[in-house]
């Protein structure tokens, strides 16, 4: 038998509704409104209007885009910063939490406190890269991975969800004559699937949004990241000096059109940059209620 919602209450389940619709539509819309100025002329773009849908609908914006030499090599070497970043850090920070539920690890808790102290305080951006430039790591892509290969944040989560798996597992696999690495590789990585696929998804994130680490340690073009490109994008006069932010291949292609303009480029790449890590969302969402709530509720 279905319960009668009172007069009251659905009133308030309108209200609810209402203003959780109202903040689905500001968090959405800037969005949409990117994607529909991407797809629309520049030159009609320039005079307003445009909403929720292209009024003058082109594909030029992408083809400019696409054809940009920088834009493909920035694009691969996001992609190859998130695929080798975030498999090194998930690793290496698994097996630091690994190691700190290990009960005869003399001094463990002190260990502990230090790590904890790295979350509150650095030594800052100039001891930082003095420290990178003394590690010869200028200039190269060991600056994308070694610095964060190691996250106490997600250490803290990992070591919480280990310590919630059955201690008969591993005495059993130890009778078995299983060894520490065993255990590590046979059974607690596999039963880890929910939190290593919501922690990898949050340090991928974190990889593929990353602008300001490149623009500190890169110099070289050929190892910038699409998104310190889409910096320094927002930063130039695309029409006024295409060859600041273009090859001379996409900014020729500019001069034949003359019918794109920065705010119609600029969207155009925010869409290209923005899509990649949206796509994979999809895939992980399963395990982000079991995985974010790792250690929350205990029996």
């Amino acid at each position: 038998m279905l319960k009668r919602i009172s007069f009251s209450d659905r009133i308030m389940l309108v209200v609810i509704y209402t203003l959780l619709g109202l903040l689905a539509f500001s968090a959405l819309y800037p969005f949409w409104n990117a994607v529909a100025v991407s797809f629309n002329v520049g030159v009609d773009t320039a005079k307003g209007g445009i909403t929720f849908w292209p009024r003058e609908f082109t594909l030029e914006n992408y083809q400019i885009i696409l054809q940009d030499n920088r834009l493909i090599t920035g694009f691969m070497v996001s992609v190859a910063r998130v695929i080798v970043g975030t498999a090194s850090s998930i690793f290496m920070t698994a097996l630091l939490a690994f190691g700190m539920t290990r009960t005869y690890l003399i001094g463990r808790n002190y260990y502990m406190v230090f790590f904890v102290f790295t979350m509150y305080f650095g030594g800052g951006l100039i001891p930082t890269y003095l420290l990178i430039r003394s590690l010869g790591m200028m200039d190269t892509f060991a600056v994308f991975i070694v610095p964060s290969m190691i996250s106490v944040w997600n250490m803290i989560i990992f070591r919480t969800f280990f310590k919630g798996l059955p201690v008969g597992l591993e005495e059993s696999a130890h009778i078995d004559g299983c060894s520490t690495w065993g255990i590590f590789f046979r059974i607690i990585l596999p039963l880890s699937g929910p939190v290593i696929a919501t922690l990898s998804l949050l340090t991928a994130v974190g990889h593929w949004n990353d602008w300001f680490l490149p623009s500190i340690y890169i110099t070289n073009e050929e190892l910038m990241p699409i998104q310190t490109i889409l910096r320094q994008t927002l930063n130039a006069n695309i029409v006024s000096g295409q060859s600041a932010v273009l090859d001379s291949a996409s900014a020729a292609l500019v001069e034949q059109t003359k019918q794109v303009t920065s705010k119609s480029l600029t969207m155009a790449m925010m869409i290209v940059v923005t899509l990649p890590i949206i796509l994979v969302y999809p895939f992980v969402q399963k395990y982000f209620v079991k995985g974010v709530l790792v250690g929350s509720l205990k029996e």
